[in-house]
């Protein structure tokens, strides 16, 4: 006797199969980030991560009164971003003027 198995069954357990293994994979994430939580024991301002150092006020006073600072550097920078996204080599473009908008 052969035994028939319908389409619908087969894709029935088949999505069945794969959902539940995602609210698997969905509860271990949330148990270990509560495993982790208590190991860690942040502190409620605390950061992992270091804080980055402040920026230096004195580019920022220079940049307001139009002078770029490093401006060989700057127009370096800008050739090279403009030839990128051109896809060609950064020798066939010419930057005539910057201007700060």
């Amino acid at each position: 006797m052969l035994l028939s198995i319908s389409n619908g069954l087969v894709i029935a357990m088949g999505l069945g199969v794969v959902f539940f293994g995602l609210i698997c994979i969905i509860f271990l994430i949330w148990l270990l980030g509560k495993i982790i939580g208590v190991l860690v024991k942040d502190k409620p301002g605390e950061s992992i991560t270091p804080p980055l150092p402040a920026a230096p006020a004195a580019p920022a006073a220079r940049a307001s009164s139009g002078e770029i600072p490093n401006r060989p550097e700057f127009v370096a920078a800008v050739s090279a971003a403009i030839a990128e996204e051109l896809g060609t080599d950064i020798n066939k473009i010419q930057i005539i003027s910057i201007k700060k908008i």
